[in-house]
């Protein structure tokens, strides 16, 4: 068929795609998880470092691998993980408050600042979890940690003995760490937790059986400030990135389409275009072809979505372009970007082009990328408030522009100056790590958060996902989100 289309595709995109991405302490649903290459090998028992942007599924995996049943589902789609033999897996840190399992932040900031050695408060919350609490004597994380302190031959002695306990049993013991970003408020302390636990992972590195695993932002690892002490690079030099290259985010599109309820999906991928999805357990995997050749993703794609993103070829082809208006600076793409542009596409393509010849309009698209751009600059506000104050005074402006004019608008401003004035008197969380070196110092730390590109020619650009919902414009690019526009 030369020009295929998928009809009931528009539905099954609104009914099954998640409106909201964030998990939230929900549980994950099995028959929507898709295992990237590169993920495989982070979740592999011997991976103790693994870094991915917000989005790209580090709390996501340290869920999933607390669940049995998830776990052996993994294993089973996935053998190179490393997780077919029997493991048990708890929570080290995570965004879920446990003051059972492991301090809280203010605990920890605690800890830090009256002078305990972070490495020794991330090995007692280990010893805590691997004894459920026999070794760490208190009932508080500050007398747990002196315990730990005081007798430091009966800690190796208990790490020695339970792994050679797991050893017999041919299983691991892993413990998992995440959302290292809530644990302080500050860089000094953030910096001092992460190389504290980096330390307490190299420690287990000649156990066995015994295995630690965190899950790290990319600017949470800063080499200078976290990998100044002996035998850094053991820990860093083994990590693995959480990447979703184009072919990855469609194989996670495919996934949940696969598997929504009606089936109606799966019926048109082999009727009208010759492609038959395989059932696994109680779920539905795509057909091999389609989660592995890009030029049958794109196939299925424009049957989708049409084959170009306006009048003919010139505006651009959907399957390009999608993940590329949704990629920060790095070219890394969120896949929650890609699900929420992709569900709001639908859901306006039903409201406002209804009896349109392919399930998504080209112009639908466009809003689907302007919801996701704003999700993203949401995600900036609460993770580092500072963004929203930089971004702020340059709405309006065309980019890619001079440096020189967006330190003008930060001038006129004083914008700063305002930084400043909260870094010293509100405290304010995680603040521009540069800002000590004026606009040339906040510039790179915006270029290390993807949001600012720096051109050939000194100009500075900004990605679409990030433009679009910070009203900045660009010639023939999306339309950038304004005050009063429709949501």
């Amino acid at each position: 068929m030369s020009d295929p289309r998928l009809p009931s595709a528009r539905q099954t995109l609104i009914d099954t795609l998640p409106e909201e991405t964030s998990l939230f302490g929900q549980p994950i649903e099995a028959r929507f998880i898709h295992v990237p290459a590169s993920h495989a090998k982070a979740l592999h028992p011997d991976t103790q470092l693994v870094v991915g942007m917000r989005g790209a599924g580090k709390s996501f995996w340290w869920r999933a691998l607390q669940d049995k049943r998830q776990r052996a589902l993994v294993a089973e789609r996935a053998p190179n993980t490393g997780l077919a033999k029997a493991a048990q897996v708890v929570a080290g840190f995570g965004e879920t408050p446990n003051p059972d399992a492991y301090p809280g932040p203010d605990v920890l900031a605690q800890l830090v600042e009256t002078g305990q050695d972070p490495r020794l408060v991330w090995r007692t919350v280990i010893l805590h979890a691997l004894t459920g609490g026999a070794v760490t004597q208190g009932d508080s994380w500050a007398q747990r940690v002196a315990s730990v302190a005081q007798d430091p031959e009966r800690m190796d002695r208990t790490l020695f003995e339970h792994d050679r306990q797991f050893d017999r049993e041919d299983t691991y013991w892993i413990i998992l760490f995440d959302a290292l970003d809530r644990s302080a408020s500050n860089w000094r302390t953030m910096n001092a937790l992460i190389r504290g636990l980096l330390q307490a992972m190299l420690d287990l590195r000649p156990y066995r059986r015994l295995r630690a695993k965190s899950f790290l932002r990319t600017d949470q690892l800063d080499e200078r400030e976290v990998g100044d002490f002996a035998d850094a690079s053991k820990v860093l030099a083994g990590r693995v990135d959480l990447d979703w290259p184009a072919y990855e985010l469609y194989a996670l599109l495919w996934q949940y389409l696969c598997n929504s309820v009606d089936g109606a999906f799966r019926l048109e991928l082999e009727t009208e275009l010759r492609l038959t999805s395989q059932p696994f357990s109680d779920l539905w995997l795509p057909p091999v072809e389609l989660r592995r050749s890009e030029a049958e993703q794109r196939r299925v794609f424009h049957a989708i979505a049409g084959p170009w993103m306006g009048r003919d070829h010139r505006r651009g082809y959907p399957y390009t372009w999608v993940p590329n208006h949704l990629a920060d600076a790095g070219g890394r793409t969120s896949p929650r970007s890609f699900i929420v542009a992709l569900r709001k596409a639908a859901a306006e393509t039903a409201d406002r082009y209804p009896t349109h010849t392919w399930p998504l309009h080209h112009e639908s698209i466009k809003r689907g990328v302007q919801s996701a751009s704003e999700v993203r600059v949401r995600e900036l506000q609460e993770d580092y408030p500072w963004v929203n104050t930089l971004m702020v005074p340059l709405n309006g402006k065309v980019v890619p522009c001079a440096f020189a004019a967006i330190a003008k608008a930060w001038q006129e401003t004083d914008t700063l100056h305002e930084l400043e004035r909260r870094v010293t008197e509100r405290n304010e969380r995680l603040p521009p790590a540069h800002l000590g070196q004026g606009a040339d110092g906040v510039r790179q730390d915006l270029e290390n958060l993807g949001i600012f590109l720096r051109l050939r020619d000194g100009r500075v650009n900004i990605p679409d996902v990030f433009r679009v919902g910070y009203g900045l414009g660009r010639r023939g690019g999306v339309r950038p989100v304004r005050p009063g526009d429709a949501g």
